[in-house]
Protein backbone atom coordinates (compact mmCIF):
# COMPACT_ATOMS: atom_id res chain seq x y z
CA UNK A 1 0.00 0.00 0.00
CA UNK A 2 0.99 3.76 -0.88
CA UNK A 3 1.79 5.77 2.15
CA UNK A 4 -1.04 7.46 3.32
CA UNK A 5 -1.53 10.94 1.24
CA UNK A 6 -1.57 12.98 4.63
CA UNK A 7 1.35 11.45 5.74
CA UNK A 8 3.03 12.27 2.84
CA UNK A 9 1.61 15.90 3.02
CA UNK A 10 3.30 15.98 6.49
CA UNK A 11 6.79 14.51 5.39
CA UNK A 12 6.98 17.29 2.86
CA UNK A 13 5.90 19.85 5.09
CA UNK A 14 8.28 19.16 7.64
CA UNK A 15 11.05 18.77 5.53
CA UNK A 16 10.55 21.66 3.34
CA UNK A 17 10.80 23.61 6.83
CA UNK A 18 13.79 21.89 8.12
CA UNK A 19 11.99 20.00 11.26
CA UNK A 20 13.75 17.25 10.06
CA UNK A 21 15.50 14.82 11.13
CA UNK A 22 14.27 14.39 15.24
CA UNK A 23 17.66 14.65 16.74
CA UNK A 24 19.62 17.79 16.17
CA UNK A 25 23.19 18.17 15.71
CA UNK A 26 23.86 14.93 18.36
CA UNK A 27 22.46 17.12 21.15
CA UNK A 28 19.79 15.90 23.72
CA UNK A 29 19.05 19.01 25.38
CA UNK A 30 18.48 20.72 21.38
CA UNK A 31 16.47 17.75 20.30
CA UNK A 32 14.19 17.53 23.42
CA UNK A 33 13.28 20.81 22.39
CA UNK A 34 12.77 20.84 19.06
CA UNK A 35 10.71 17.29 19.82
CA UNK A 36 8.12 19.32 22.73
CA UNK A 37 7.78 21.91 19.58
CA UNK A 38 7.04 19.37 17.42
CA UNK A 39 4.51 17.97 18.87
CA UNK A 40 2.81 21.32 20.55
CA UNK A 41 2.43 22.44 16.45
CA UNK A 42 0.67 18.98 15.61
CA UNK A 43 -2.06 20.18 17.96
CA UNK A 44 -2.45 23.19 15.76
CA UNK A 45 -3.78 26.29 16.68
CA UNK A 46 -7.59 25.46 17.36
CA UNK A 47 -6.49 22.51 19.30
CA UNK A 48 -8.99 21.44 22.18
CA UNK A 49 -7.67 19.04 24.29
CA UNK A 50 -9.96 15.93 24.53
CA UNK A 51 -11.98 16.04 26.95
CA UNK A 52 -11.87 13.43 30.37
CA UNK A 53 -13.15 13.70 33.86
CA UNK A 54 -10.26 14.44 35.75
CA UNK A 55 -6.71 15.20 35.38
CA UNK A 56 -4.07 15.41 38.27
CA UNK A 57 -0.57 15.34 38.23
CA UNK A 58 1.80 14.10 41.54
CA UNK A 59 5.01 12.16 42.42
CA UNK A 60 5.89 8.75 43.78
CA UNK A 61 9.25 7.83 45.25
CA UNK A 62 11.86 5.97 42.62
CA UNK A 63 15.18 5.34 42.70
CA UNK A 64 16.87 8.52 41.76
CA UNK A 65 14.08 10.50 43.36
CA UNK A 66 10.41 12.12 42.72
CA UNK A 67 8.77 10.12 39.21
CA UNK A 68 5.80 12.64 38.12
CA UNK A 69 2.65 11.18 37.43
CA UNK A 70 -0.34 12.29 35.42
CA UNK A 71 -3.48 10.54 36.03
CA UNK A 72 -6.17 10.62 33.49
CA UNK A 73 -9.64 9.47 34.94
CA UNK A 74 -11.94 9.78 31.71
CA UNK A 75 -15.60 10.44 31.85
CA UNK A 76 -16.89 7.07 31.55
CA UNK A 77 -14.51 5.39 33.97
CA UNK A 78 -15.30 1.81 34.38
CA UNK A 79 -13.82 1.28 37.86
CA UNK A 80 -12.00 -2.24 36.70
CA UNK A 81 -9.07 -1.45 34.80
CA UNK A 82 -6.22 1.33 35.37
CA UNK A 83 -3.02 1.49 32.83
CA UNK A 84 0.00 3.06 33.45
CA UNK A 85 1.21 4.70 30.28
CA UNK A 86 4.87 5.28 28.80
CA UNK A 87 6.02 8.31 26.40
CA UNK A 88 7.82 8.14 23.18
CA UNK A 89 10.74 9.62 22.30
CA UNK A 90 13.42 7.32 22.06
CA UNK A 91 14.44 7.22 25.88
CA UNK A 92 15.99 10.95 25.61
CA UNK A 93 12.85 12.98 24.39
CA UNK A 94 9.26 13.52 25.71
CA UNK A 95 7.71 14.15 28.38
CA UNK A 96 3.67 14.44 30.11
CA UNK A 97 3.02 17.14 27.70
CA UNK A 98 4.33 15.79 24.35
CA UNK A 99 1.64 12.63 25.00
CA UNK A 100 -1.18 14.20 26.96
CA UNK A 101 -3.53 14.28 23.91
CA UNK A 102 -2.09 10.45 23.64
CA UNK A 103 -3.06 9.81 27.28
CA UNK A 104 -6.50 11.33 27.52
CA UNK A 105 -7.33 9.19 24.00
CA UNK A 106 -6.17 6.41 25.86
CA UNK A 107 -8.49 6.65 28.92
CA UNK A 108 -11.35 7.52 26.97
CA UNK A 109 -11.26 4.55 24.48
CA UNK A 110 -10.61 1.99 27.25
CA UNK A 111 -12.58 3.37 30.17
CA UNK A 112 -9.99 2.99 32.17
CA UNK A 113 -7.70 5.52 34.53
CA UNK A 114 -4.32 6.29 32.74
CA UNK A 115 -1.40 7.19 34.83
CA UNK A 116 1.53 8.48 32.23
CA UNK A 117 4.86 7.94 33.91
CA UNK A 118 7.65 11.22 33.42
CA UNK A 119 10.60 8.69 33.56
CA UNK A 120 14.32 10.11 33.88
CA UNK A 121 15.77 10.52 30.49
CA UNK A 122 19.17 9.11 28.71
CA UNK A 123 21.76 9.98 28.00
CA UNK A 124 21.86 11.94 31.66
CA UNK A 125 19.83 8.87 32.83
CA UNK A 126 21.12 5.56 30.77
CA UNK A 127 19.71 2.31 31.15
CA UNK A 128 18.30 0.99 34.10
CA UNK A 129 17.32 4.27 34.94
CA UNK A 130 13.83 4.94 32.66
CA UNK A 131 12.92 1.00 33.40
CA UNK A 132 13.64 1.51 36.98
CA UNK A 133 11.09 4.80 37.68
CA UNK A 134 8.52 3.01 35.31
CA UNK A 135 8.83 0.07 37.77
CA UNK A 136 8.13 1.89 40.90
CA UNK A 137 5.25 3.97 38.92
CA UNK A 138 4.06 0.49 38.29
CA UNK A 139 4.31 -0.95 42.25
CA UNK A 140 2.25 2.59 43.07
CA UNK A 141 -0.03 2.34 40.96
CA UNK A 142 -1.25 -0.91 41.49
CA UNK A 143 -1.18 -0.40 44.74
CA UNK A 144 -3.08 2.80 44.63
CA UNK A 145 -5.99 1.23 42.86
CA UNK A 146 -6.67 -2.34 44.67
CA UNK A 147 -9.35 -4.58 43.01
CA UNK A 148 -8.65 -3.15 39.60
CA UNK A 149 -6.67 -4.74 35.97
CA UNK A 150 -3.46 -3.33 35.47
CA UNK A 151 -2.03 -2.88 32.29
CA UNK A 152 0.55 -1.48 30.79
CA UNK A 153 0.94 0.74 27.30
CA UNK A 154 3.26 2.87 25.27
CA UNK A 155 4.63 4.03 22.42
CA UNK A 156 8.00 3.61 21.03
CA UNK A 157 10.62 4.05 22.83
CA UNK A 158 8.03 3.92 25.58
CA UNK A 159 6.54 0.48 24.07
CA UNK A 160 10.12 -0.88 24.77
CA UNK A 161 9.62 0.12 28.45
CA UNK A 162 6.27 -1.47 28.36
CA UNK A 163 7.52 -4.34 27.21
CA UNK A 164 10.38 -4.50 29.66
CA UNK A 165 7.93 -4.44 32.38
CA UNK A 166 5.39 -6.89 31.44
CA UNK A 167 9.24 -9.22 31.78
CA UNK A 168 10.01 -7.90 35.16
CA UNK A 169 6.45 -8.12 36.14
CA UNK A 170 6.74 -11.88 36.06
CA UNK A 171 10.17 -12.44 36.79
CA UNK A 172 9.54 -10.20 40.45
CA UNK A 173 6.04 -11.94 41.04
CA UNK A 174 4.15 -9.17 40.42
CA UNK A 175 2.00 -6.97 39.88
CA UNK A 176 0.19 -9.41 37.57
CA UNK A 177 -0.32 -7.28 34.16
CA UNK A 178 -3.75 -8.18 32.63
CA UNK A 179 -2.96 -6.75 29.44
CA UNK A 180 0.14 -4.86 27.90
CA UNK A 181 -0.22 -2.33 24.41
CA UNK A 182 3.13 -1.86 22.22
CA UNK A 183 2.57 0.62 19.35
CA UNK A 184 5.57 0.15 17.65
CA UNK A 185 7.82 -1.15 20.27
CA UNK A 186 12.20 -0.48 19.22
CA UNK A 187 13.25 -4.20 20.56
CA UNK A 188 16.91 -4.29 19.51
CA UNK A 189 19.88 -2.10 18.84
CA UNK A 190 21.33 -4.02 15.88
CA UNK A 191 18.38 -4.52 13.67
CA UNK A 192 19.22 -6.47 10.81
CA UNK A 193 15.85 -6.09 8.93
CA UNK A 194 13.95 -5.04 5.92
CA UNK A 195 12.25 -2.51 7.43
CA UNK A 196 14.98 -1.11 9.09
CA UNK A 197 16.76 -0.99 5.58
CA UNK A 198 14.22 0.17 3.21
CA UNK A 199 12.22 2.87 5.81
CA UNK A 200 15.22 3.83 6.73
CA UNK A 201 15.00 7.27 5.64
CA UNK A 202 12.82 10.02 4.38
CA UNK A 203 9.60 8.80 6.61
CA UNK A 204 9.59 10.72 10.14
CA UNK A 205 12.05 8.40 12.25
CA UNK A 206 15.01 7.41 10.35
CA UNK A 207 17.36 4.25 10.99
CA UNK A 208 20.54 7.08 11.78
CA UNK A 209 18.00 8.04 15.09
CA UNK A 210 17.39 5.20 16.55
CA UNK A 211 21.18 4.32 16.49
CA UNK A 212 21.83 7.73 18.59
CA UNK A 213 18.65 6.82 20.53
CA UNK A 214 20.68 3.76 21.47
CA UNK A 215 23.55 4.98 21.64
CA UNK A 216 22.78 7.59 24.89
CA UNK A 217 20.06 4.71 26.51
CA UNK A 218 23.14 2.04 26.80
CA UNK A 219 25.65 4.62 27.44
CA UNK A 220 27.80 1.29 26.18
CA UNK A 221 28.29 -1.41 24.60
CA UNK A 222 24.96 -2.96 24.09
CA UNK A 223 23.98 -5.53 26.90
CA UNK A 224 22.58 -8.95 27.12
CA UNK A 225 19.92 -7.45 28.93
CA UNK A 226 16.07 -8.69 28.40
CA UNK A 227 14.82 -6.25 29.77
CA UNK A 228 16.00 -3.53 27.61
CA UNK A 229 16.56 -5.44 24.15
CA UNK A 230 14.02 -8.57 24.33
CA UNK A 231 14.66 -9.75 20.46
CA UNK A 232 18.54 -8.79 20.83
CA UNK A 233 18.96 -10.39 24.12
CA UNK A 234 21.75 -13.36 23.94
CA UNK A 235 20.35 -16.03 25.11
CA UNK A 236 17.12 -15.41 23.56
CA UNK A 237 14.13 -14.07 26.61
CA UNK A 238 12.24 -16.25 27.76
CA UNK A 239 8.17 -14.88 26.61
CA UNK A 240 6.09 -17.52 28.14
CA UNK A 241 3.83 -16.80 31.14
CA UNK A 242 3.76 -13.02 29.62
CA UNK A 243 0.88 -10.81 29.98
CA UNK A 244 -1.53 -11.07 26.78
CA UNK A 245 -0.30 -8.60 23.76
CA UNK A 246 -1.88 -5.68 21.53
CA UNK A 247 1.21 -5.36 19.16
CA UNK A 248 0.78 -2.37 16.46
CA UNK A 249 3.07 -1.37 13.61
CA UNK A 250 3.22 0.82 10.82
CA UNK A 251 3.98 -0.20 7.42
CA UNK A 252 6.44 2.65 6.77
CA UNK A 253 8.43 2.65 10.29
CA UNK A 254 11.88 1.33 10.30
CA UNK A 255 10.69 -0.70 13.79
CA UNK A 256 8.10 -2.60 11.54
CA UNK A 257 9.40 -5.70 11.35
CA UNK A 258 10.76 -5.54 15.52
CA UNK A 259 7.37 -5.26 15.97
CA UNK A 260 6.43 -8.14 13.94
CA UNK A 261 9.19 -10.35 15.00
CA UNK A 262 7.97 -9.44 18.25
CA UNK A 263 4.56 -10.35 17.72
CA UNK A 264 5.73 -13.64 16.60
CA UNK A 265 8.12 -14.20 19.62
CA UNK A 266 5.39 -14.35 22.21
CA UNK A 267 3.12 -16.12 20.19
CA UNK A 268 5.81 -19.17 20.14
CA UNK A 269 5.69 -19.17 23.75
CA UNK A 270 2.20 -19.25 24.14
CA UNK A 271 1.57 -15.54 24.74
CA UNK A 272 -1.89 -14.45 23.27
CA UNK A 273 -1.12 -11.75 20.68
CA UNK A 274 -3.12 -9.29 18.64
CA UNK A 275 -1.29 -7.80 16.05
CA UNK A 276 -2.60 -4.72 13.91
CA UNK A 277 -0.84 -3.65 11.12
CA UNK A 278 -0.71 0.19 9.80
CA UNK A 279 -0.68 -0.11 6.45
CA UNK A 280 0.57 3.27 4.99
CA UNK A 281 1.15 4.54 8.16
CA UNK A 282 4.30 6.15 9.87
CA UNK A 283 6.02 5.69 12.96
CA UNK A 284 4.37 7.74 15.92
CA UNK A 285 1.06 8.12 14.05
CA UNK A 286 -0.94 7.97 17.43
CA UNK A 287 0.19 11.96 17.64
CA UNK A 288 -1.61 12.45 14.54
CA UNK A 289 -5.42 10.90 16.00
CA UNK A 290 -8.18 13.15 14.64
CA UNK A 291 -5.41 14.41 11.98
CA UNK A 292 -5.30 11.66 9.83
CA UNK A 293 -7.94 8.86 9.47
CA UNK A 294 -6.06 6.02 8.52
CA UNK A 295 -4.54 6.80 11.96
CA UNK A 296 -7.51 6.72 13.67
CA UNK A 297 -8.65 3.53 12.17
CA UNK A 298 -5.42 1.82 13.43
CA UNK A 299 -4.99 3.00 16.77
CA UNK A 300 -8.83 2.35 16.99
CA UNK A 301 -8.42 -1.34 16.36
CA UNK A 302 -5.68 -1.37 19.15
CA UNK A 303 -7.47 0.13 21.46
CA UNK A 304 -10.59 -1.75 21.08
CA UNK A 305 -8.01 -4.97 21.67
CA UNK A 306 -6.26 -3.52 24.21
CA UNK A 307 -9.46 -2.73 25.78
CA UNK A 308 -11.16 -6.37 25.46
CA UNK A 309 -7.98 -7.84 26.83
CA UNK A 310 -7.95 -5.67 29.61
CA UNK A 311 -11.36 -6.94 30.54
CA UNK A 312 -11.36 -11.08 30.39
Amino acid sequence: MPLDPAFRTLLDTLTAAGSLPLVRDGDPVASRAHYRSLALARRGREFVPEAVARVEDDAVAGPGGPVGLRTYVPGADRGDAVVVYLHGGGWVLGDLETHDPVCRRVANATGAVVVAVDYRLAPEHPHPAPLDDAWAALLAVAGRHPGRVVGVAGDSAGAGLAAGLALRARDRGGPPLGAQLLFYPPLTPEPATPSHRDNGEGYFLTAADMSWFWAQLLSGPAPADAEVAPLGADPPADLSGLAPAVVATAEFDPLRDEGRDWAAALERCGVEVVAVDGPGLIHGYVAFLGAVPAAERAAGRALDAFARLLRR
